[in-house]
């Protein structure tokens, strides 16, 4: 059954059934059934419930990050910014969201001809444990302004979360059956995505998670939207200023304890300022203070489960093996948390676990190349493409790298890559399928409906 676990303890904070058929069903019949009539109330209407939404989130702030920190090991502060950022996703899409929305005009030879956008019915939105607000209310926000209703399957772990994000909802006004948390095992999720009453999918997980929902949604000719994972590349050129580019790299890198898709996975630095680099983020990595989540000056906490940090230690230890160096960190500490060392792996080469997988926990790769040409290279030969970085002092050219050269979803220059609700977000190759956030996001889940009309006395 789903047990929440306090990683920073190893103590069982709570334990929940699995929901039979009989259960399922109903959250199945009352989002569809809720849907039928969110979809008719005034778009400004719903609008407003959402800027209510935020309020009360920001309201309870302290109890919805202490529990997040509890769950999966957030620090506290980044639990606190974490929830304001929702807070402010909320108010964003109600303040723009609507005109977003508006039909369309198009010039034909019709009467009147323009674009709708409608709401396609009930989403199933499957979702990790790492941003277990941000990334359920990222997707629900924008699809519930276009007038959709969700169906929210929540990582074991983080089920409280989940529960506490339909509560906020309800706090808020929105009628039940809105967002509906579903406590399902895969089969269970596979048999909701498959229901004719559901109208799509989206999922927030791993690449082989990606795939087990993209067949089944495929068999069922379901609309499908895929955020998976990351191996991002922070590219340093020669002519980057070297401690700006060190501080934002480990910040990129250890930010919720490094578990998070789009962090700083591999430094990839030209050699000419290699050697300083390497020392400028050895200096900033050993500042991080490894500790309690709960305690504020904690800047990274314990990982979310132990065979999470199991499995990030076999692929440090198969990198020594194959050649890389242990420049910090490596080893497992005792004691009953699941913590892991801040780490730098130096001397990585393609073919080793530190360049080839997704590292998620704070490990640090670092790879030295020749050149531009043999860093962008390298940058692109991985099976991901969800963010990428490169430092430069020329903007120009750093501009058109990110544009033109780096295969990737959200590329940035001169700065860490993150999801803002004003901007598209998701990636390429084996990182995902669709957006979320900004008007791409709120696009995937509506009906672009073509509207022609003729006068017939003409």
């Amino acid at each position: 059954m789903p047990t929440s676990i306090d990683p920073n303890t190893g103590e069982t904070l709570h334990e929940y059934p699995w929901f039979d058929a009989q259960a399922s069903e109903r959250c199945v019949a009352l989002a569809h059934g809720a849907q039928r009539s969110w979809r008719t109330r005034p778009l400004s209407e719903r609008a407003g419930l959402l800027t209510k939404l935020g309020a009360t989130i920001r309201e309870a702030r302290e109890a919805h990050a202490e529990l997040m920190t509890a769950e999966m090991g957030k620090p506290i502060t980044q639990a606190l910014g974490e929830i304001d950022k929702c807070a402010w996703l909320c108010e964003y899409f109600a303040e723009h969201g609507p005109a977003m929305l508006d039909d369309q005009p198009v010039e034909t030879d019709a009467e009147r001809s323009y674009v709708s956008y409608q709401p396609l019915g009930v989403v199933v939105s499957i979702m990790p444990w790492n941003f277990p607000w941000w990334q359920a209310l990222r997707f629900a926000v924008p699809a519930l302004l276009a007038g959709n209703t969700v169906l929210l399957k929540h990582a074991p772990n983080t089920t409280g979360c989940g529960l506490a994000i339909a509560a906020a909802l309800r706090d808020a006004g929105f009628p039940p059956g809105c967002v509906e948390p579903v406590i399902v095992d895969n089969d269970g999720a596979a048999k909701l995505i498959e229901d004719p009453r559901v109208a799509g999918v989206t999922l927030t997980g791993s690449t082989r998670a990606g795939r087990a929902v993209g067949e089944v949604a495929g068999r069922s000719l379901k609309k499908l939207v895929l955020e998976l994972g990351g191996s991002d590349p922070y590219i340093v050129l020669a002519d980057a200023d070297i401690e700006r580019a060190a501080e934002i790299c480990v910040r990129a890198r250890l930010h919720n304890s490094g578990q998070t898709c789009v962090a700083a996975k591999r430094f990839i630095v030209v050699d000419a300022v290699a050697e300083r680099f390497e020392a400028a983020i050895l200096d900033h990595l050993k500042r991080a203070v490894v500790g309690p989540p709960r305690e504020r000056q904690t800047t990274v906490g314990p990982m979310a489960r132990h065979d999470l940090r199991a499995e990030l230690h076999d692929q440090v230890e198969r990198s020594v093996a194959a050649g890389a160096k242990l420049a910090l960190g490596g080893e497992l500490p005792e004691g009953p948390g699941a913590f892991y060392p801040v780490t730098l792996l130096t001397g990585v080469e393609p073919g080793m676990p530190a360049a080839d997988e997704e590292l998620f926990g704070p490990v640090a790769s670092l790879l030295r190349v020749a050149d531009e040409e043999r860093a962008l290279e390298l940058a692109n030969d991985t099976p991901y493409g969800l963010g990428a970085a490169v430092f430069t002092g020329d903007l120009a050219r750093g501009e058109a790298i990110a544009r033109d050269q780096l295969e990737a979803g959200c590329c940035f220059v001169n700065a860490q890559v993150k999801s803002d609700p004003r901007l598209p977000f998701g990636g390429v190759k084996a990182s995902g399928i669709g957006r979320e956030l900004g008007r791409a996001g709120l696009m995937e889940w509506v009906n672009i409906k073509t509207v022609w009309v003729e006068n017939p006395n003409t």
